[in-house]
């Protein structure tokens, strides 16, 4: 079978889930057998979102091969259930840089250097890269909306594979906005017209409207739609707020969405096997409302939500898995105080301490991780909230006042937490950055080998600076277990109190949040809301 295409670009207004629209077709694919992978262009000039402000962009979320991508990857992988590669985000900074380059490298040979061939060839060869691989079908997301002038040239790419490739080989999804007047009580069509026009000025026919809609679409509606966007009726297909997000590929899948994919690219395999996905929506839908656990995460990013969305969906995952509804709330860490910590922190059945780079906020870290380690409330520090812990500890149960992080004091004379030489020599990339994948092996009898049921596991990183064994001993006589290691014994990885001490005190390295999926649940998080039921 060719590879086969299917680009998903969005109009009229950004935000109107094309990331949820192309997972979610990808989990339908995916359920009738075929090997599916999903990749996001974005038209962005940065190169990656490695350096981006998180209250901006959002997480970073990275991949087993170590690449800093955007969020949206992170609900791909939880939708498709399939380890993405750097390969699957790709930004115009980077294309660009690429292309520069090259020309410096003088790969083309003098000629000009122009947006069309040299970047529109450089993004096909993004695209292209699967072929010659096991992927069957390949869903690529373009980021912004129609019309955006940075990702004009991204538009145009796509427009020649619907040449270069045979046209049941390629076909085109655009997620339009169809909105409500509550006024005259109707629905709008206009603007998804007019998004239409857009693109088809671009020289792409969209196959398929996938239309965001808060109500039911109207009969005369979708005629309108297929009658002035040229597509046909049965491609109008309704993306209706779901009650659960991950309810949103049945929903799509009883419009006709895969089914209509399916004839365009002369696909064979229309039966899907949906059983254990129902089963996964059904289980959360029967969740009983009544049972919930409220859970902080306190961090600095808390202006935007989606700064810690793995995190978040991860702790649903975890309620699903233990039968509870989980409330979850941003706290400002710059806002917590010896003498607010109580206040701010007492009505909570659970914390977490998530990751973050810089100094600010991170003696609120401190304050709340002593509060949750006194007051016995089930803890999970990840990656700086793990470093933090060790300061804390050091701090409050050593006596060691200024220990502290060379990250935020260069000069400290305990730095509990530093750079280490060896870590060097075992990065794979990022400079003194440790990213992507690496294998951790689990102390036995302790609070997390007893989660995983695994003696060595992998999970994913995203930072500078590691625990320092020169307090290791020190630490451990006082109860600050070491409880996951680098199979070499010299990266610490895993940090927990003995549950003699207190109920769930646990802070990794690494972030468990990444490999969360809703039928599969971190087992740290699922650890977290289960402490927190008890």
């Amino acid at each position: 079978m060719n590879t086969k295409y299917i680009f998903v670009t969005g109009g009229v207004v950004s935000g109107l889930g094309k990331g949820i629209t192309a997972a979610s077709l990808g989990r339908l694919l995916k359920n009738r057998g075929y090997k599916v992978t999903i990749q996001k262009f974005d038209p962005y000039i940065n190169v990656d979102p490695g350096t981006m402000n998180p209250c901006e962009h959002g997480e970073v979320f990275v991949t087993d091969d170590g690449a800093e991508t955007d969020l949206d990857l992170g609900h791909y992988e939880r939708f498709i259930d399939e380890n993405l590669t750097a390969n699957s985000s790709v930004t115009m900074g980077k294309i660009y840089s690429t292309v520069i380059e090259r020309e410096r490298r003088g790969d083309y040979l003098g000629k000009t250097v122009q947006v069309i061939p040299h970047i529109t060839n450089e993004i096909k060869d993004r695209i292209y890269k699967f072929e010659d691989t096991d992927i069957d079908i390949v869903i690529t997301e373009i980021g912004g909306t129609i019309g955006d002038i940075e990702g004009l040239s991204i538009i145009e790419a796509i427009r020649q594979v619907g040449l270069e490739k045979n046209p049941e080989d390629v076909m085109y999804i655009h997620v339009t906005l169809l909105p409500y007047i509550s006024g005259s009580n109707e629905i709008k069509s206009k603007p998804t017209q007019h998004s239409v026009k857009e693109l088809q000025s671009l020289g792409i026919k969209p196959d398929i409207l996938v239309c965001r809609t808060e109500t039911d679409i109207p009969n005369s509606i979708r005629e309108k739609l297929a009658m002035f966007c040229n597509v046909r009726k049965t491609s109008v297909i309704q993306n209706k707020t779901a009650d659960c997000l991950y309810a949103v590929p049945l929903n799509l899948e009883e419009e006709g969405l895969a089914r209509e994919v399916c004839n365009h690219l002369r696909l064979d395999r229309y039966i899907p096997d949906n059983i254990n996905w129902e089963k996964m929506v059904d289980k959360i839908r029967k969740v009983d409302k009544s049972k919930n656990v409220k859970i902080a995460i306190v961090g600095k990013y808390i202006t935007l939500e989606d700064s810690y969305i793995s995190v978040i969906e991860s702790l649903h995952h975890a309620g699903f898995e233990n039968g509870v509804t989980v409330k979850i709330e941003l706290v400002d860490s710059e806002k917590i105080n010896k003498d607010t910590a109580k206040e701010k922190l007492s009505k909570y059945d659970g914390i977490i301490v998530p990751g973050g780079f810089g100094n600010r906020g991170i003696e609120g870290k401190i304050e709340t991780i002593k509060y949750a380690r006194e007051n016995k409330i089930p803890f999970l520090g990840i990656c700086l909230g793990m470093q933090m812990a060790v300061v804390e500890y050091a701090r409050d149960v050593l006596g060691i006042k200024d220990a502290n992080s060379a990250e935020f004091d260069n000069k400290t004379k305990n730095p509990v937490i530093h750079i280490m030489e060896e870590q060097k020599k075992v990065v794979k990339k990022g400079g003194t950055m440790r990213l992507g994948a690496y294998p951790c092996i689990l102390k036995e009898g302790s609070i997390v080998s007893n989660l995983y049921k695994e003696k060595e596991i992998s999970e994913r990183h995203r930072h500078r600076f590691e625990y320092n064994n020169d307090y290791r001993e020190k630490l451990e006589e006082k109860g600050l277990i070491v409880s996951g290691t680098s199979p070499n014994g010299e990266l610490v990885e895993i940090v927990e109190l003995n549950q003699k001490l207190h109920p769930y005190f646990v802070a990794s390295q690494f972030h468990p949040e990444l490999k969360s999926r809703p039928n599969r649940p971190a087992p740290l998080f699922v650890g977290l809301i289960k402490a927190c039921i008890k």
